[in-house]
């Protein structure tokens, strides 16, 4: 009786063995491909890190700011793609363990599909704010205007974007609303000004007098630093009511054009009373027609009035 037993429960045990012996091997070598899939991964992840880093290198004159945000897209791209190796890793571990793997998978496509429905907003914020990032579209610290909405950037993640405006009010945007986006101090920032004069002023004369004043504010040992190029004149803009327009542009480094811009103004200002240039106000001319005969304009005296001698 026993040899009976051991020799029909031997084969079974060796057919049993050499099976999980079969799975065991099954799931080592999924076990390294899983590995040297995550090794490609991080390989071919660190080659567009340096190539990312490489074309950003002349377009992006903060270095810190460079690398921050190059690190911040591949350590997300790593996350995604280092998740979906271990999940098809664990599927196919439990696939060669004799588990049915269908009702997971259709489960994972229900779950999917209701996220999808529920949070397709949330993946296009996502998605937007990863090109918006990786174009380097908008930094924080920069002024841009938003959807119509100005101020300074506080705050860029993959799903929104804050501002602050000069008020101190946060505005919130999801990167998937944002339509129109404007950035006033990318790489330099410009101060355009529309000056007006009188009618009868040179031209000429007045656009020399504005030429040095920028000269002498780029000389400023505060301010000169801030300005990258002489004031350039564009020429006379627009005639007005009441006066000659003319435009000028000022060029500086990021964010400091309003202040360079104050303090032009307030030199050109002096400089227009030094030089007796006028700075109109806005007035009208009443034109009577040649056939209206001239009229005398007399100022009477009420009775509290006493005339003066």
């Amino acid at each position: 009786m026993e040899s009976f037993v051991f020799e029909k429960l031997t084969p079974f045990l060796a057919a049993k063995s050499l099976a999980m012996m079969e799975v065991g091997l099954r799931l080592l070598l999924i076990l390294v491909v899983a590995y040297v899939g995550i090794r490609a991964v991080r390989f071919g992840l660190h080659r567009l890190e340096i190539f990312l880093l490489t074309i950003r290198e002349n377009e992006d004159r903060d270095r810190l700011a460079r690398e921050k945000r190059v690190k911040t897209l591949i350590g997300l791209l790593l996350t995604i793609c280092l998740t979906l190796v271990w999940v098809v890793t664990v599927v196919m571990g439990l696939d060669q363990i004799g588990l049915d793997i269908t009702p997971i998978i259709a489960s994972a496509g229900i779950v999917g599909l209701a996220v999808g429905f529920g949070a397709q907003n949330l993946v296009r914020d996502v998605i937007n704010g990863f090109f918006i990032i990786l174009e380097n579209q908008v930094r924080i610290g920069d002024v841009a205007v938003v959807n119509g909405t100005g101020g300074l950037v506080e705050a860029i993640s993959f799903r929104t974007i804050t501002l602050r405006d000069q008020a101190g009010t946060v505005h919130i945007f999801p990167n998937g609303t944002v339509t129109t986006l404007s950035n006033m101090t990318k790489d330099w920032s410009a101060y355009v000004m529309n000056i007006g004069v009188a009618y009868k002023e040179d031209t000429d004369r007045v656009t020399e007098i504005m030429r040095e004043v920028g000269k002498a504010l780029q000389q400023d040992e505060l301010l000169g630093r801030k300005i990258l190029e002489p004031i350039e004149i564009m020429g006379v803009d627009a005639f007005g009511e009441s006066e000659v327009v003319i435009k000028a542009r000022i060029k500086t480094i990021p964010i400091e054009q309003w202040g360079v811009g104050r303090e032009y103004r307030r030199r050109l200002k002096k400089a227009f009373d030094q030089n007796g240039i006028e700075i109109p106000f806005p007035h009208r001319t009443l034109y009577m027609g040649e056939a209206s005969p001239p009229f005398l304009v007399k100022r009477t005296l009420s009775q509290t009035e006493t005339p003066t001698p």
